[in-house]
């Protein structure tokens, strides 16, 4: 199979690029360049695309070993780029790129297959995956684990696996390997494992605690907490606590930033 190219290798500056440090002294050597980066055939998918200039775009990519990256794709929106047709969401792609900014140049895209397309209600899970990443990954920070989580999740909607399910596996994944959430399985006053049959509430910023009368925080079973660490999701109250959990944790970590997907979803199928 052909690569693609884009139009050109070389970066494009960004407004806050970090500057190098300082000497701790005065020097008359001239300070070395930073060395660019070049990046080849790396395992990714686009999450969101925006035009820059008249002819380009600006791409947000997960990829396997780098992270959320931001790529510009110099020449996709002319009419006859191949670009236009390979940068798309959920579909699994090899990307090269160049440079040492915080956007850089790509320079290849292929596509290289592998997955169903997503449809009605799987695609609409879909972008509520994206924009999870977009609004909680910083970029440059590598989460491989939780790119193979991501395409099992996108394997799981393409092939009609209960949405709900998927979602909350997704979910758990993305703030444990995130590093905003722990383990669940251990009560954070007594240090042993929670209970059952007791009921719980889990701190934003520590894990499960028991729940007291006056907690607002959403309350789930030690059971509910002791599923979702196994990914089991057979129990209709494990899945019921859940999303109410999972809603709780992600609106505190997103500090009050809107999911628009998330209100849709809940709208169209109460998810």
């Amino acid at each position: 199979m052909a690569a693609l190219s884009a139009d050109s290798t070389s970066s494009v500056s960004a407004s806050d690029v970090r500057n190098a440090p300082e000497p701790v002294a005065k020097s008359s050597r001239r300070k070395l360049p930073e060395k660019e980066l070049r990046i080849a055939d790396q395992p990714g998918f686009v999450l969101h695309s925006y035009p820059y200039k008249e002819t380009s775009l600006i791409v947000d990519v997960f990829s396997r070993d780098h992270g959320r990256i931001a790529l510009v794709a110099k020449g996709a929106k002319r009419p006859h780029s191949q670009l236009r047709g390979v940068l798309q969401t959920f579909q699994p792609l090899s990307v090269s790129w160049s440079g040492k900014s915080e956007v850089r140049t790509l320079t290849k895209a292929e596509w290289v297959g592998g997955l169903l397309p997503l449809e009605k209600s799987a695609l609409l899970c879909g972008f509520y995956l994206n924009e999870l990443l977009v609004k909680l990954l910083a970029r440059d920070d590598p989460h491989p684990a939780l790119f193979n989580h991501y395409v099992s999740a996108l394997n799981h909607l393409a092939h009609d696996e209960p949405p709900a399910i998927v979602l909350r596996k997704f979910e758990r994944a993305l703030l444990r390997e995130s590093g905003v959430a722990g383990d669940w399985t251990r009560c954070t006053v007594s240090g042993t494992r929670v209970l059952a049959d007791q009921l719980y509430v889990v701190d934003p910023e520590s894990g499960p605690r028991p729940a007291r009368v006056a907690d607002t925080w959403p309350k789930v079973l030690g059971k509910t907490l002791q599923d979702m660490d196994n990914e089991d999701y057979a129990d209709a109250a494990t899945q019921t606590q859940s999303k109410f959990l999972m809603r709780f944790l992600l609106a505190h970590h997103l500090n009050g930033t809107t999911l628009n997907t998330r209100q849709i979803l809940i709208d169209l199928l109460q998810l």
